[in-house]
């Protein structure tokens, strides 16, 4: 399995992204440029990476303009058929401004940039498993209208929701006020994932937080 991690001009967790795949998950990560188109060196097994950071200095929306990059095109072409395309942050801003993921993401509900460990459970794999993970956002807020999130939810559509250190989900322990304290979601077809906080900084021992490697070994099988 390969990842293409693409760079954006204003894009700063690139080289996180890139050193957490290749150096502590031995991974082959390929570099992409936000102006090139060619992605033929991926097939369906392979996973296209949108990182965090301040793509196109988030002028009108985040992540409004990095939607109409030509790699994007390509991006979005890529995970019609079927590959696997991840967003973090900035990178979950722009996957929902192309449309390949439901929703928004919106300003925080208390107007501030947060930056801090958080704690996330996952539903599924397996139920109940918590996370801590570091977020970094000004803009995470996620809202989608009531009939959308009624369809999210009922195809299990959630990935992470935000929660405390015993694994309760409540508003409270959001660091954003997303609605259903949601932190992540995927595609009906399960091959796009978006997420807020950044697991791509949770990889290294020397940081005391290995738990990003669950979230990549989550998505992805990889350990």
């Amino acid at each position: 399995m390969k990842f293409g991690v693409v760079v954006f001009p204003g894009s700063n967790c690139d080289k996180d992204m890139i050193h957490a795949l290749q150096n502590d998950l031995n991974q082959e990560v390929i570099t992409l440029w936000h102006k090139d188109k060619d992605l033929s060196m991926f097939n369906v097994s392979d996973c296209i990476v949108l990182p965090g950071g301040f793509s196109f200095g988030d002028y009108l929306r985040c992540g409004a303009i990095a939607r109409f990059s030509p790699m994007m095109q390509s991006v979005i072409d890529f995970a019609n058929k079927g590959g696997k395309v991840f967003g973090v942050c900035n990178g979950f801003q722009i996957l929902c401004e192309s449309g390949l993921l439901p929703g928004v993401l919106l300003q925080n509900a208390h107007r501030q940039f947060v930056c801090k460990n958080i704690f996330l459970t996952n539903e599924e794999n397996p139920p109940g498993a918590i996370y801590k993970i570091p977020v970094a956002h000004g803009e995470g807020r996620y809202f989608a209208k009531e009939k959308e999130l009624e369809e999210i939810e009922k195809n299990n559509q959630v990935l992470y929701r935000y929660c405390n250190e015993e694994g309760n989900v409540d508003i409270a322990h959001s660091p954003n006020g997303s609605l259903n304290s949601i932190a992540g979601i995927t595609n009906m077809e399960r091959n796009v994932f978006g997420m807020m906080p950044h697991p791509e900084r949770a990889c290294n021992a020397i940081l005391n937080n290995t738990d990003g490697r669950k979230i990549f070994s989550d998505l992805f099988s990889i350990n």
